[in-house]
């Protein structure tokens, strides 16, 4: 709290001035005072309550290969250059940002060929570098995944873009392959349509800022991108699913390429 006002009133008591005049100073004092303290809270969220992930200015606080991660014009940039090609996924993430229920938005830019996406509900590998495995609202540059739930290093394509999905619960006896076709989760079962895929691609912009938004309760997963539902997961399968975990971005093995994120944001449900 600035002391300034306490000592201006200390002043003005010793002093012989009309009551109702010290009263006004009081009221002027105390609300200057509130309003110091309402502002500086304020900065700590941005409005509708969200929470900032990232603030624009350094990397404080996540892990990340610095080969392929960086700040640049307050965007968390990924980036991978002819000398740098990946051999596995390289992620960047905070330890202590752990999510169960939850309401993200964030802005990405994409390269036309770029391959990223947003991993929640994840864990660390440690057999891997800077790797996680969960699910990831995907990105690419070319639209082909985008807006889609695949789960990374686990049960792959859950739901593509304009599906609504339900995932059938499954018993543990069997191994994750066995359930796997066609880099596709068998036991999930399309219920509905959300719009074909060249209808929701028209709300994704080709190399220009978007807006990812993830809606995430209970075992129900959505992805919107614009404004616009491009996948709905409802997951009822309790032996393979995550209920809670960390979030990360990530840049994918493949040609050079650059991603950027900004105006990250989160709030619990």
């Amino acid at each position: 709290m600035n002391p300034t006002p306490v000592r201006t009133l200390s002043v003005l008591a010793k002093r012989k001035w009309p009551s109702h005049f010290l009263l006004l100073c009081i009221i002027v004092c105390t609300f200057s005072i509130s309003s110091c303290s309402s502002s500086n809270a304020s900065k700590s969220k941005s409005k509708d309550g969200y929470q900032y992930v990232f603030d624009g200015k350094s990397l404080e606080g996540w892990t990340y290969d610095p080969v392929y991660w960086r700040v640049e014009d307050g965007s968390l940039v990924g980036e991978i250059t002819p000398a740098t090609l990946l051999k596995t996924n390289s992620f960047i993430y905070k330890k202590d940002l752990v999510a169960g229920d939850f309401d993200l938005r964030v802005e990405y830019r994409i390269s036309a060929k770029g391959n990223s996406g947003i991993n929640y509900r994840s864990e660390v590998i440690d057999t891997l570098p800077y790797a996680l495995r969960g699910y990831q609202a995907d990105i690419d540059g070319q639209n082909r995944y985008t807006g889609q739930n695949y789960e990374e290093r686990k049960r792959t394509t859950l739901a593509y873009r304009g599906q609504r999905v339900v995932v059938e619960a499954v018993s543990d006896a069997l191994p994750l392959k066995d359930h796997i076709s066609k880099n596709a989760w068998v036991p999930a079962k399309v219920i509905d349509s959300l719009g074909t895929t060249n209808s929701l691609l028209q709300a994704i912009k080709n190399e220009d800022w978007n807006e990812y938004h993830l809606v995430v309760e209970g075992n129900r997963m959505q992805h919107y991108v614009n404004g616009v539902l491009m996948s709905d997961v409802t997951d009822n399968d309790a032996v393979n699913r995550k209920m809670s975990g960390l979030i990360g971005v990530q840049v994918h093995v493949g040609p050079p390429m650059k991603v950027e994120y900004r105006n990250f944001r989160i709030k619990e449900l």
